[in-house]
């Protein structure tokens, strides 16, 4: 048995040429990119932080049910002093009088009313701006209606990752875990958003973070004049928002599972589909420096998985395919496997591989089978 190949020129050597090529990109990314996640440490708690006051905001539409199932965590938070405000957006269900019915009880809630208005763009751009306005504290927690914390010390695992510095906090969504494959998706494609704009923010390439776990400073908000920019779009403020707002040292991250807030997931396809098309709207907005980036890993572990199985066709070139392959394999699966532990995403990890592999070629089908400018409304 050879397990070197004679390297005589011809497209045999050529296709390797090109496995090892991307298999070489794959694998640096995965180091310097994924592996500033894998090996992040989160800062333990100290009784020596202090803590400043919140502003959370909340915007709702026709969020009646959740509102009454999510707003108690929210409201009885173990934290100093924080208050909680909630702008209603045209509601047409019974919102407005669950919600002064609970204004009653709590003397840290708020509620701004936006009355129906057809001319009002879609989306929380307004809503989000209203309770900006709004908000007496310096330090604002976004969040969303169908949203609950993990714990009663949400936000102080929030809020103590800021500092004078450190005026952006990213912090992470995950998905509640339901039957069925549709719900492994999701919860997958959560884990793997967040691996990405978690570990490129700690690569100094901060690119998005996720509104219903993100808190940032007025003073930000007011730096980049809001959502000014791209306030036509019904997306955009968690992406395009952090990629105008943080600058080389003013973002950190937020993984501690006790900064976690968990929703429910789609229940149907088309309704995921219309979520994920809804965030693809702005992706043409990325800069060109962002976009190579995001689509450096799938690009290339695409290109190496077909350089790899045309290789396997070769009889003088799979052994040495193999041996390039599985030490690779099994690097990105330590790696990618650490990533999903730190955001409560173990039981994937027993099949990464396949997971990687399924996700790099449905996701591009996804995007480039939906209609982008088709507008969504909130």
């Amino acid at each position: 048995m050879h397990i070197l190949p004679d390297f005589q020129i011809g497209w045999p050597l050529m296709v390797f040429s090109f496995f090892s090529f991307f298999s070489s990109v794959n694998l640096i990314f995965t180091l310097f990119i994924f592996g500033r996640l894998a090996f992040y440490k989160v800062k333990k708690e100290s009784n020596s932080i202090s803590y400043p006051p919140l502003s959370v905001i909340l915007a709702a539409r026709n969020e009646s049910d959740n509102l009454y199932e999510n707003l108690p965590m929210i409201l009885e938070q173990d934290y100093p002093e924080f208050e909680v405000i909630i702008i209603n957006n045209q509601s047409t269900d019974d919102s407005t009088f669950l919600l002064e019915a609970i204004a009653q009880q709590y003397s840290n809630f708020r509620v701004i009313e936006v009355a129906k208005n057809q001319h009002l763009k879609p989306g929380k751009k307004l809503s989000i701006t209203l309770g900006v306005k709004g908000a007496k504290f310096e330090h604002l927690v976004m969040t969303d209606a169908d949203c609950k914390p993990l714990s009663r010390n949400w936000l102080k695992s929030i809020a103590e990752n800021f500092t004078a510095e450190k005026q952006i906090v990213l912090g992470y969504g995950p998905y509640n875990k339901e039957k069925g494959f549709l719900n492994r998706l999701i919860r997958f494609d959560t884990a793997w958003i967040g691996m990405n704009y978690l570990a490129m923010a700690l690569a100094k390439l901060p690119y998005m973070g996720v509104g219903r776990n993100l808190a940032y400073t007025k003073t930000v908000f007011n730096r980049v004049s809001g959502f000014k920019s791209h306030y036509y779009l019904p997306s955009g403020d968690d992406d395009l928002f952090i990629q105008e707002a943080a600058t080389k040292n003013n973002y950190t991250i937020a993984i501690n599972p006790t900064s976690f807030c968990y929703s429910n997931g789609h229940t149907t396809w088309k309704s995921w589909i219309r979520q994920k098309t809804r965030h693809f709207t702005t992706t043409d907005k990325y800069n060109v420096i962002k976009k190579w980036m995001l689509g450096i890993y799938p690009l290339s572990l695409l290109l190496m998985l077909i350089s790899f199985v045309t290789l396997l066709l070769v009889t003088n070139y799979n052994w040495l395919a193999l041996i390039v392959f599985l030490p690779i394999l099994i690097i990105k699966w330590w790696i990618q496997a650490r990533c999903f532990i730190k955001l409560q995403a173990q039981k994937f990890v027993p099949y990464m591989p396949l997971w990687d592999l399924f996700y790099a070629f449905v996701m591009p089908v996804i995007f480039y089978s939906t209609d982008k400018k088709k507008k969504n409304k909130w």
